[in-house]
């Protein structure tokens, strides 16, 4: 990727994030990287924590000095840099993390087919996030491998059929928020039963990587992995009835379906 030029309108949490992995996993230097925000303290925090990004003075010159252009601004803001940038992204590969924005509005809004819809997540931050994109007519394969090495980067990417995308928004998209939830169940749990704080997170949370990484490394259903530790008459078939009794499978199940209600409804 040495020579291409990307830049973010839009530099909040998930640019940040992106911004960060790129830069770790030393598939872009800061040098390559620009970002513009509405509120200018934004950007500037970024290219403080990277030395070497440029902070561009508008949207319109991130467009005419970069090969790709990330739109990484909330569904509500799109209406704007429709009218700011439309017509102008040509030859540009234009990539939108926007939830619920559809390829075909983004395409009439921007003037442009040349566009991949991307729905990632924050623990890019630190090389483990879970993104899917899909691509519009107008992209190209290479566009396609070029955002598909951009996220694998930083986690896991997974090219999909765009119809997925706002399911991929309730699960993965908004799924840290529910894990980080979780987490702080448990470490509750755990003070209560007696554990100093800082020791109850620190279980909790490497409890619950060490868990996904079974699931990954293993390739066993989640069930399985669960029956092998729950011993008849055990504490841990003690504490899964309690969840069981207190709806935990049937709200995380709602929690996403709701998720993916509201990413379509952002894209109306």
């Amino acid at each position: 990727m040495a020579g291409t030029t990307l830049g973010f309108i839009g530099a909040g949490q998930m640019a940040r994030a992106l911004a960060h992995g790129f830069v770790s996993a030393k598939l872009l230097d800061a040098s390559s990287l620009t970002a513009a925000d509405p509120v200018p303290a934004a950007a500037e925090k970024l290219a403080s924590e990277l030395p070497g990004l440029k902070v561009a003075a508008s949207n319109v010159a991130i467009a005419s000095s970069c090969d790709v252009v990330v739109l990484a601004v909330k569904p509500q803001a799109m209406s704007a840099v429709y009218q700011e940038l439309g017509g102008k992204l040509a030859g540009k590969l234009v990539v939108s993390i926007a939830a619920g924005i559809s390829l075909a509005k983004l395409c009439e809004g921007l003037k442009t087919q040349r566009v991949v819809r991307v729905m990632p997540n924050t623990p890019a931050l630190v090389g483990k996030g879970a993104s899917a994109y899909a691509l519009a007519a107008g992209a190209t394969a290479e566009d396609g491998a070029l955002v598909g090495k951009l996220l694998a980067a930083v986690g896991t990417a997974h090219q999909v059929d765009e119809k997925l995308l706002d399911a991929v928004t309730g699960l993965s998209g908004s799924g840290p928020a529910y894990v980080y939830l979780i987490i702080e169940a448990l470490s509750d749990g755990g003070v209560k039963a007696g554990l100093p704080r800082n020791l109850s997170t620190a279980l909790a949370a490497q409890t619950v990587l060490g868990a996904a990484e079974m699931v990954l490394a293993r390739g066993e259903h989640p069930g399985v992995l669960k029956d092998a530790v729950a011993s008849p008459g055990g504490t841990t078939i003690a504490g899964l009835a309690t969840l069981e009794d207190r709806g935990v499978r049937g709200a995380l199940i709602a929690a996403v379906d709701a998720a993916t209600k509201r990413s379509a409804e952002l894209g109306k």
